[in-house]
């Protein structure tokens, strides 16, 4: 073999192996196994977005978690074996681990242990772009690792970055660590302390101006919203938490001009330390005079993720805000066929198909909720003129609160340092 082929074999050999992870969830009373598949779907889905690749999921019918390791003695027997045999990474669960579960876990399982909580911290960790956002993610992690923290999870190996080390520092170097954190969490207490300062002073100066901000679980396509509407080139990718950080863009439409704001993404069980880490952000959703809730309606289970994000909104104290409803990606799904077509069709396929009547959905909702929901595909463009004129429509509502006296016809100019 030549050199430059033993150079070349050598790169290979020491190249970074995507790291492995089994899921982990136990199926409590009255929750069926398609919702708890549901659930692990979206596990994987994160999973994905931390960068690992799921090879397994185990599931266990429990009617409350085990104290000591959170499944059953039976079942981590079958977990340690396969992640032994097959070299497993990580084992990452679908709801939070107590700090002595945590630590139980992984002096038996010998690997990495992720809950959901620290996988998404995880995730917001690498996604943040901006000052505040880096630091408000990092004081949530600091936060929720600090008691979880074992020799495998001491922070300066996380810096380091390492997510498959299976050995770990004494007993006093974790000492030491949780020392360090806790100065670190001060400092960076601080530290925000100054930005949520600034932030609020930027927002002092948008007043006299409709401030809309766009909501939603993660993933429905809000980015692309943003960027079809301000004409600008937010991140969007299909990704859960593709954008983290808050984005704020000043739009004029028919002479009104209003300020449009993207944020964080929703998700079902979004953990408590990055709620509250992230209130700075959050106040652009508190802040604002109307809020777009986006919803993908091609995914089977979008009534759930509506009602995620209505609880949100009322955790964050913001669930009374006027609401323009849009439900998102409609050409990925099946709409109701015309009579014509349907004379075509034979009994069994009407029967089997999962058709999307959007009349009756759209008359449920305004009956529901007052609201009269907007249906369009954000990527492909369909129906944006549909969802401009609902919008513009709902911020001239807003626009007339702040000036009475507003005529249609008037150009309004307004002007901020950040553009």
């Amino acid at each position: 073999m030549g050199k430059f082929s033993r150079k070349l074999q050598k790169l290979h050999d020491t190249a970074v192996k995507q790291p492995t992870a089994v899921l982990v969830s136990i199926i409590k009373q009255y929750q069926s196994e398609v919702v708890t598949e549901e659930h692990l779907d979206e596990l994987a889905f994160l999973t994905e977005t931390l960068g690992a690749k799921t090879v397994y999921r185990f599931t266990q019918k429990m009617e409350k978690p085990d104290i000591k390791t959170f499944v059953g003695s039976g079942k981590l027997e079958e977990i340690l074996a396969y992640i032994t045999h097959f070299e497993v990474d990580m084992v990452i669960f679908d709801d939070d681990l107590s700090p002595s579960q945590m630590r139980n876990l992984e002096n038996e399982l010998k690997v990495k242990i992720y809950d959901r909580s620290l996988l998404i911290l995880d995730i917001f960790l690498n996604r943040a772009q901006t000052a505040q956002a880096k630091t408000q993610v990092e004081l949530a992690r600091f936060q929720y690792l600090l008691p979880r923290l074992t020799r495998m999870w001491t922070h300066l190996e996380r810096q380091r970055g390492g997510t498959t080390t299976r050995g770990g520092s004494g007993e006093k170097e974790i000492e030491t660590d949780k020392r360090d954190i806790r100065n670190r969490i001060s400092l960076l207490k601080e530290k925000l302390r100054e930005i949520v300062k600034q932030g609020e002073t930027q927002r002092k100066g948008r007043k006299g101006i409709v401030r809309v901000a766009v909501v939603g679980y993660t993933n429905v396509g809000k980015s692309t919203l943003m960027n079809l509407i301000t004409k600008t080139d937010i991140l969007a990718e299909n990704k859960l938490f593709a954008t983290v950080d808050s984005t704020v863009r000043k739009v004029v439409l028919e002479n009104v001009p209003f300020l449009l704001s993207d944020t964080v993404g929703f998700i079902r069980k979004l953990p408590t330390h990055l709620i509250e880490s992230f209130k700075s952000t959050l106040d652009e959703i508190r802040e604002a005079d109307l809020l777009v809730h986006v919803v993908d309606i091609s995914h089977p289970h979008f009534e759930d993720h509506i009602a995620v994000v209505t609880q949100t909104l009322n955790e964050i104290k913001a669930g009374d805000k006027p609401v323009l409803l849009v439900f998102n990606k409609i050409d990925l799904v099946e709409t109701m066929p015309s009579e014509e077509e349907s004379m075509k069709m034979t009994e069994l396929e009407l029967e089997e198909a999962n058709y999307l009547d959007f009349d009756s959905l759209s008359e449920a909702y305004e009956k529901k909720t007052g609201i009269k929901p907007v249906f369009m595909a954000a990527a492909s463009g369909l129906n944006v003129e549909g969802f401009r004129t609902a919008l513009i429509s709902e911020v001239k509502k807003q626009h007339r609160k702040i000036y009475p006296h507003y005529l249609e016809d008037e150009v309004v100019t307004w002007t901020e340092g950040e553009g």
